[in-house]
C-alpha cells in the first residue's frame, strides 16, 4: 500500500474515533487494536478468504461470554482492522474512495469486532447493522 494512501486511511480513523463515544474508548482499553494493510495468508486460509480486500476485520481472542476459571495460556483479546479490505467497501461505482463511506466502514467494522468481543455472532451482528 502507498505510504500516502496508508496516512490518508490513518487520519479518517483518527477522525471516526474521536468520535466514538467514551465507552468504546473504555473497552479499547482492555482490547488491542492492530491497523494492518492486509490479512495474513494464514489468516485468510483460516477464514476461507480468497481475496485480502474481502476481510475487513477480525477479533481473536475468547469472547466475554465464554470465559471460565479454567482458561490459561490464552492469548490476550485483539481487534485487527485491515486497510485494504475497508478502502475497497468504501469505494464507489468508478472505484473512487468516498470519504463518509470510509468512515462508516471504519466505525462498523470497529463496533463489528468489539461485538464478537462480547460474544455476538455474524447473525446477530447483522441484525444491528454491524
Amino acid at each position: 500500500m502507498k505510504p500516502e494512501l496508508r496516512d490518508y486511511f490513518d487520519q479518517q480513523l483518527d477522525d471516526v474515533m474521536s468520535r466514538m463515544p467514551p465507552r468504546v474508548h473504555t473497552l479499547l482499553e482492555e482490547v488491542t487494536m492492530y491497523v494492518e494493510d492486509y490479512p495474513s495468508r494464514k489468516i485468510m486460509q483460516e477464514m476461507g478468504v480468497r481475496r485480502r480486500s474481502q476481510l475487513c476485520g477480525l477479533y481473536t481472542g475468547v469472547p466475554l461470554t465464554q470465559r471460565h476459571v479454567d482458561l490459561s495460556g490464552v492469548l490476550s483479546d485483539a481487534i485487527h482492522l485491515y486497510r485494504e479490505g475497508i478502502l475497497a467497501m468504501a469505494k464507489d461505482g468508478r472505484g473512487r474512495i468516498d470519504e463518509q463511506e470510509l468512515q462508516r466502514q471504519i466505525r462498523i467494522t470497529v463496533l463489528h469486532e468489539l461485538g464478537h468481543y462480547h460474544g455476538l455472532d455474524e447473525r446477530e451482528l447483522e441484525e444491528l447493522g454491524y
